[in-house]
């Protein structure tokens, strides 16, 4: 799996659990490249490094509307997958065994998914708290806001991706609700053992 967060980024975190959920058995080897740019520009070179390392598929994950977007230009998925593919075939690599993973808008959508997982991380005993469903949440323009938002009024803090992101996502009971979202459902299929 290529990321375009850090070493210790919430993509790579929810995404490994997430992928032990759906395959137990998955050996997953991770490459973190900081960023989106990086991601775009690397994609290529990083896939073949995990090919050569005996890897069977390679999943490139990244969001649409990264944490610190670019305020010159306008976030387009079609510029961005055609930019990876562009240095994957640079590469000389088959797209067959790469899967690419858009997620819009961005990894937060998948989290707010299922409210259950985000009312067992912020309740306590003694406040016990009801989160309200959200339905279509690859189209919130802003998930990473809306948890903040829940944080601030349950916690009285932030939202932290890089340690709430994973808490979020290992109280997630089933996938049953994730598989709503197309991006998580693309995800799936590249996971599940051929």
């Amino acid at each position: 799996m290529v990321f375009e967060c850090g070493t210790d980024g919430a993509d790579k975190a929810v995404c490994i659990h997430l992928a032990t959920m759906i395959n137990p058995g998955i050996r997953i080897v991770p490459r973190t490249l900081d960023d989106k740019p990086n991601l775009i520009s690397d994609a290529g070179k990083t896939a073949e490094e995990l090919f050569e390392l005996n890897c069977e598929r390679v999943l490139i994950i990244w969001d649409l509307r990264p944490a610190w977007p670019n305020l010159n230009s306008k976030p387009c998925l079609v510029k961005e997958r055609n930019a990876i593919l562009n240095t994957l075939t640079a590469a000389s690599l088959s797209c067959d065994a790469v899967d690419l993973i858009c997620i819009l808008h961005e990894l937060e959508a998948w989290l707010l998914s299922d409210e259950r997982a985000i009312r067992d991380v912020l309740s306590t005993k003694a406040h016990p708290i009801t989160i309200r469903r959200r339905r279509n949440v690859d189209r919130l323009k802003n998930p990473k806001g809306i948890l903040n938002s829940l944080f601030k009024r349950h916690r009285g803090r932030r939202y932290v991706d890089r340690y709430h992101a994973k808490e979020i996502a290992m109280a997630i009971p089933d996938l049953q609700r994730l598989r709503r979202i197309d991006s998580f459902r693309r995800f799936e299929r590249a996971i599940l053992p051929t």
